[in-house]
């Protein structure tokens, strides 16, 4: 791979580039738009992800190539002249870092040749955009010696998703794909950004994660349009309550207040939120106790949250969940990520796996028409020069 890559950079670029990077995917195994609500998440990063080979240029250009978009050529853009354009496609996302950076007084000193290679399918909901956002930020820091730790480019990455982007997305994307650490979860209070790794031991069992192929765009998606529902629903509840963030409520403190907030729908929003944090609490417990039984439920419980009171399903997450639950060896399933297309991640019985992909494929493909795909993921480090 390493070594395609690099002769892939000077089929492109015409000269040798001199570092390769990686950032990987990520997938959240409980704790779905809480993220945002200042709750809990407990998200993985992944063996697959985003490739970049660099090197240092002598003038202020960025150039930049992407394998997966090959029909779009090279990008190019001006260091000194960075603004969001639609035509640029997907570089607007390493555009919004190096424009943050800048906004934060760090001195970018040249330009860089950056090509770019991804094996997150785009639009799964596996975190590509987060993925390229976190290596640019890994790349610019190396190249200019800027010094910034993770948790900065962290917070740089989502401000740019944020900002230059346009999405309202909580900080649990970059942060995972940023701090990500081999064979652990981390349980991230969004709120405070307080953090722990949690070992994970399955024992027997996968971790199987199911694509739909049904492409999802998060900024045209309904989430920002749940993000302002539960700002809604927050305003409503702070008549009674002193809190700042959704995520600090208990079931019980919700359940008594909820007649506060007036809106139905965005009432619905809400409880899903609470509901979700206190139960990505009681997953990381049970997975810690090895009582994968309990996970299991739990996360279920949490796609039927997602289903029902925050409506971001659809039918084809619903029906990747449903023909998963039928199988054999499954304990739990749910799907995972914003919605509206995208994945499912699945707790498989480890010797049940090539089963469970099997029927789960001619089911869904019955009912929806086309195959899922499937990846059986490894737990990788975070963001980082691999060479």
């Amino acid at each position: 791979m390493v070594n395609k890559l690099k002769h892939d950079f000077i089929e492109i670029f015409n000269r040798e580039s001199e570092d390769i990077f990686f950032s990987p995917g990520r997938v959240n195994l409980i704790g779905e738009h809480t993220d945002y609500n200042g709750g809990h998440v407990f998200p993985c990063a992944l063996s697959f992800g985003t490739y970049g080979v660099a090197a240092r240029r002598e003038d202020r250009k960025v150039r930049m190539y992407s394998i997966n978009f090959e029909q779009l050529g090279v990008i190019e853009f001006d260091l000194d002249n960075i603004v969001y354009d639609e035509k640029d496609d997907w570089a607007n996302y390493p555009k919004g870092v190096i424009k943050v950076l800048q906004e934060r007084n760090y001195e970018i000193e040249g330009g860089l040749d950056i090509l770019v290679f991804g094996n997150i399918p785009n639009g799964a909901g596996l975190s590509s955009s987060a993925s390229i956002e976190v290596l640019t930020g890994v790349i610019f820091n190396h190249y200019n010696n800027l010094n910034i730790d993770m948790i900065d480019i962290v917070k740089i990455s989502q401000e740019a998703e944020n900002k230059f982007i346009g999405v309202s997305c909580g900080i649990m994307d970059q942060f995972s794909i940023g701090m990500g650490q081999k064979d652990c979860a981390i349980l991230l209070d969004c709120n405070t950004l307080n953090y722990r790794y949690s070992h994970i031991n399955l024992d027997g069992y996968k971790i199987v994660i199911a694509n739909s192929n049904k492409r999802r765009g998060l900024a045209d998606s309904k989430y920002n349009e749940r993000c302002e529902e539960c700002a809604n629903a927050k305003t409503a509840l702070k008549k009674e309550l002193n809190f700042n963030e959704l995520g600090e409520l208990s079931e019980e403190v919700f359940d008594k207040n909820a007649y506060l907030i007036e809106n139905e729908v965005e009432r619905k929003r809400a409880r899903h939120a609470v509901y979700e944090n206190q139960r990505t609490l009681k997953a990381v417990k049970a997975l810690e106790e090895n009582d994968i039984e309990l996970f299991g439920k739990l996360m279920i419980a949490s796609d039927t949250s997602l289903r029902e009171d925050y409506e971001v399903t659809g039918l084809e997450l619903d029906t990747l969940v449903a023909v998963s639950l039928e199988q054999d060896g499954v304990i739990g399933s749910r799907m995972t990520g914003a919605g509206f297309g995208g994945c499912t991640v699945s707790i498989v019985k480890e010797d049940a796996v090539e089963n469970f992909i099997e029927n789960v494929t001619k089911s869904y493909e019955d009912k929806i028409g086309y195959k899922p795909d499937f990846y059986v993921a490894d737990i990788s480090d975070g963001a980082r020069k691999i060479g």
